[in-house]
């Protein structure tokens, strides 16, 4: 007797209290609280994870760091096509400012129309990544600046040519005497300044932001109700938090099509670790709306599909305990990925949360070129 009560009062408390966090008016009051007494998120034990943190507003001493010699050298080779082989490609050709720093393509395009196996990054706030590219095989801007350059099916340039091709354009050569004390054009030194402007490509305060400083009512009702979900039934900030909504690891979601067409075995290509098959950088969810399409392959043209594969668990193509023995490379999917059961109301204000921390877009123009 006592037991069924005590199972009665339990289910009636958590029917009451699933209604409670369920009404607008409620959740927008909760919410609207300092961060640290928000409702509790779902995290999963051993993820070393960190609340919410509004990114800082932009100030006057941007300009100035635009018109560091450095910088402003950088800049001006981040646009210019003379560090491709062609003559036709530049690093801005697939970061263009004009679309979130991206391409808008499912995968990149570069040199003799080559096309690439994996999605473009977007460089907003590159410069507070721990590692780069989809499988971190870089850890330096510098690193990753290389990487386009030389690649054959990018901008297939060869590095001991470009200093001499751009050396010999005199206003490079005065650019680079201001930036580094002497007229000398080498690779080092391209890839240096081009690093240098890469780190202020940062992302614009959104609505987001604006809740996190306490102006609660920079989101809507249902916007609201898709960060509660994010940070709860949704599980999302298992990966995506702190304040630019990434963990900084390595996962596998499912996506490595093993020993198929479009295989991809991701950080293992680097690590050699057979642990790693198929896990890829957790990309930031800063301005996430204007990055599409997403995934490291491009995948889903629409963030709808994105969150469908995750309500899904994505543990649809495990490997059986005797072909993880017999094929030690047989990727497992994460096992942070369990089935979500959103309803169609839930998934759409979770889209709605994904607008509002997107900002409107800073434009850069395209600079005059040395010539």
């Amino acid at each position: 007797m006592h037991r069924g009560l005590l199972i009665f009062f339990s289910i009636s408390i958590f029917v009451v209290a699933s209604a409670f966090l369920n009404d607008p008016v409620n959740l927008r009051a909760l919410y609207s609280k300092p961060i640290s007494e928000w409702p509790k998120a779902d995290i999963d034990s051993g993820v070393a994870w960190k609340e919410f943190e509004a990114l800082p507003k932009i100030d006057t001493s941007y300009f100035r760091l635009m018109e560091q010699p450095e910088v402003k050298l950088g800049k001006l080779l981040f646009f210019d096509p003379l560090l491709s082989g062609s003559g036709q490609i530049s690093c801005s050709s697939c970061h263009d400012p004009q679309i979130s720093w991206g391409d808008k393509r499912s995968v990149a395009l570069g040199n003799d129309h080559l096309s690439g196996k994996r999605n473009t990054i977007s460089l907003l706030n590159v410069a507070q990544r721990k590692t780069l590219f989809w499988d971190g095989r870089a850890t330096t801007l510098e690193g990753q600046a290389k990487g386009p350059i030389e690649a054959h099916n990018e901008m297939a340039m060869e590095p001991k040519k470009v200093g001499k091709k751009i050396g010999g354009i005199k206003e490079y050569t005065e650019l680079f005497k201001a930036a580094f004390g002497d007229e000398k054009v080498t690779y080092d030194k391209i890839v240096s300044a081009i690093a240098s402007f890469e780190r202020t490509i940062t992302s614009r305060q959104s609505r987001f932001d604006l809740f996190l400083a306490g102006r609660t009512k920079a989101l809507t009702d249902q916007e609201i109700e898709g960060l509660h979900l994010f940070r709860t039934k949704a599980r999302c900030m298992n990966c995506h938090y702190g304040q630019y909504l990434t963990d900084e690891e390595f996962h596998n979601i499912g996506l490595t099509y093993y020993k198929r067409k479009y295989e991809d075995l991701g950080r293992y290509k680097i690590t050699k670790n057979p642990e790693d098959v198929g896990k890829f950088r957790t990309p930031s969810l800063r301005d996430v709306m204007h990055g599409g399409p997403w995934m490291h392959n491009g995948l889903f043209d629409n963030i709808e599909g994105v969150i469908n594969i995750y309500n899904s668990g994505m543990h649809m193509i495990d490997p059986k305990p005797e072909q993880k023995v017999k094929d030690p490379l047989y990727p497992q999917t994460d096992k942070l990925l369990k089935p979500l059961h959103l309803t169609k109301a839930e998934k759409e204000a979770i889209v709605a949360f994904l607008g509002a921390m997107s900002a409107a877009q800073y434009k850069m123009p395209r600079p005059v070129l040395p010539r």
